[in-house]
C-alpha cells in the first residue's frame, strides 16, 4: 500500500491535447466580413427607396397640384371629421386657392371708324430742267433754291449758228415771194401754165415751213420756267458744253404737295373725293388735315389696294415733297361700340376668343373682331354690355377653374 504524503504536491493532471490543439480561437469571418457588409446593402437599399418616393413626391406637386389638392382635401375630410370640409375646399385650388385676375367689364363707347396707312408727300409739279440742244452755255440765270415765275429764263445755248440759219432763210423767202409774184402776173395773162405757178408758190411755201422749224429750233436755246416753282441744286455753270437730255436743274411747285396713299380694298366703297385725312409728320410730329381729290378707279392688282391721293395748301412750306407721313382717314363713327383691351383678345385657328368671367369661373367666349388698334379691338358678335372679360392672368387659368377679380 502506497502510503501518500500530504505534503507533496499532487500530479498534475495534464491534458493531452492541450499540446495538440491549435492556437485559441477567434470570432468567426462572418462575423467582421459578412455582417457589415449585409448591413451597408440594407442601408442603400432604403435610400434608393426614400429618393424615389419624394421623387414621384415632387413630381406630383409640381404637375398635378389639383389632384394632389384634392387627395389632400379628401384626407382632410376623413382625418378631421367635421373640419375636413374646409381642408377639401383648400384642397380644389391646388393649396393656393381662386386664380387672382383682373377683368374688364364691358362698357358701349364712340369708335370712330379709320384707316391708318402711309404716304408719300409729293409736289404739285415737278420737272426735271434739261437742254434741248448741244452747245455752251451762254447765260445762266438759275438761283438755286430759289422761287422763281413762269416764263423767266433760266439759262441759254450758244445759238450763234441757228440765228444765221434763220437769216439766210428770210432772204430766200424773200426771193421765193417775188418769184411767185411775177408767175403769178404771168398766169393771169395766160403767158405761162398753172403748173409752172404752182411750182414757184410751192417753193415759197417750203421756205416759210423751213423758217418756222428754224425759229423753232432757235427757242429751244434760251430754256424757261414751264410753271412758278422754286429751282433745286445745279451743277451747271457758264461755259459748260452740254448735249441734248443733260439735267441742268429741277423745279418744283410746292404749294399746294400732294398725299398719295393706299387703303384696303374692302374699304374702296368707303372712300368719297373730299373726306378729311390726318397727316402727321414723322420728322416732326406735327398733325396736318388734307383733303381727298382724286380716287384711282382700279385697284392695284399686287397689294390689293386702292390708291388715294390728297392735297394740302402747305402755304408755310411744313411739308416737303419725298417725306414719309402717317395717314388717318376716317370713314364713319359708331356710337355704341363694344370694344376691348387687344391683349384679351386670344388668337386661334378658328378665329378669336376671350375670357370671361362667370359664376366665379372661367368661361371661354368665341367672338368676331372688327376694327383693331394698338390698344384695343372692336367686337362684333360674341359679347355684350356688362360682361366680365379677364385682362391679366389668362394664362394661369383653364375652363371652369375658380378665379378672383382684383381691382
Amino acid at each position: 500500500m502506497q502510503s501518500e504524503n500530504p505534503n507533496t504536491a499532487p500530479a498534475p493532471n495534464w491534458d493531452t491535447t492541450a499540446t495538440q490543439a491549435s492556437p485559441p480561437p477567434t470570432a468567426p469571418d462572418e462575423y467582421f466580413d459578412e455582417e457589415p457588409e449585409g448591413r451597408s446593402r440594407a442601408w442603400i437599399g432604403w435610400l434608393l427607396a426614400a429618393l424615389v418616393v419624394a421623387g414621384l413626391v415632387f413630381v406630383k406637386v409640381k404637375y398635378f397640384p389639383g389632384q394632389a389638392g384634392k387627395e389632400g382635401g379628401k384626407g382632410g375630410a376623413a382625418k378631421g371629421g367635421p373640419g375636413g370640409g374646409a381642408g377639401a375646399k383648400g384642397g380644389r385650388g391646388g393649396g393656393g386657392g381662386p386664380t387672382a385676375v383682373q377683368v374688364y367689364v364691358v362698357q358701349p363707347t364712340s369708335l370712330t371708324d379709320e384707316v391708318a396707312a402711309t404716304g408719300s408727300i409729293l409736289p404739285e409739279e415737278s420737272v426735271v430742267i434739261k437742254s434741248e440742244l448741244s452747245g455752251k452755255i451762254t447765260s445762266l440765270n438759275i438761283r438755286e433754291g430759289q422761287a422763281v415765275r413762269k416764263g423767266q429764263l433760266l439759262f441759254s445755248i450758244n445759238a450763234a449758228e441757228a440765228q444765221a440759219a434763220i437769216q439766210k432763210q428770210e432772204y430766200n423767202i424773200k426771193l421765193f415771194r417775188d418769184q411767185e409774184r411775177r408767175q403769178r402776173t404771168l398766169l393771169e395773162k395766160e403767158y405761162i401754165s398753172a403748173q409752172e405757178y404752182e411750182q414757184a408758190n410751192n417753193q415759197l411755201l417750203t421756205a416759210q415751213a423751213e423758217l418756222q422749224s428754224l425759229r423753232a429750233t432757235l427757242a429751244k436755246a434760251y430754256v424757261r420756267a414751264p410753271f412758278d416753282g422754286v429751282l433745286g441744286l445745279s451743277t451747271a455753270t457758264v461755259g459748260t458744253y452740254v448735249s441734248p437730255g443733260a439735267e441742268i436743274t429741277t423745279l418744283s411747285r410746292v404749294k399746294p404737295v400732294k398725299i398719295d396713299f393706299a387703303v384696303p380694298s374692302r374699304f374702296a366703297s368707303n372712300v368719297r373725293v373730299g373726306d378729311v385725312v390726318s397727316l402727321v409728320d414723322q420728322a416732326t410730329n406735327k398733325r396736318f388735315n388734307a383733303k381727298v381729290y382724286a380716287i384711282d378707279p382700279q385697284i392695284d392688282p399686287v397689294s390689293r389696294t386702292l390708291p388715294v391721293r390728297a392735297r394740302y395748301a402747305n402755304t408755310k412750306n411744313e411739308l416737303r415733297p419725298g417725306a414719309f407721313v402717317k395717314v388717318n382717314l376716317k370713314l364713319g363713327e359708331t356710337p355704341s361700340a363694344i370694344q376691348v383691351p387687344t391683349e384679351a383678345v386670344i388668337p386661334e385657328a378658328s378665329g378669336y376668343s376671350v375670357y370671361t368671367v362667370k359664376g366665379g369661373k372661367m368661361v371661354p367666349q368665341k367672338v368676331k373682331i372688327g376694327i383693331r388698334s394698338d390698344k384695343v379691338i372692336q367686337i362684333t358678335d360674341g359679347l355684350a354690355v356688362g360682361d366680365s372679360v379677364i385682362q391679366t392672368g389668362i394664362l394661369q387659368v383653364k375652363p371652369g377653374d375658380p378665379v378672383r377679380v382684383i381691382r
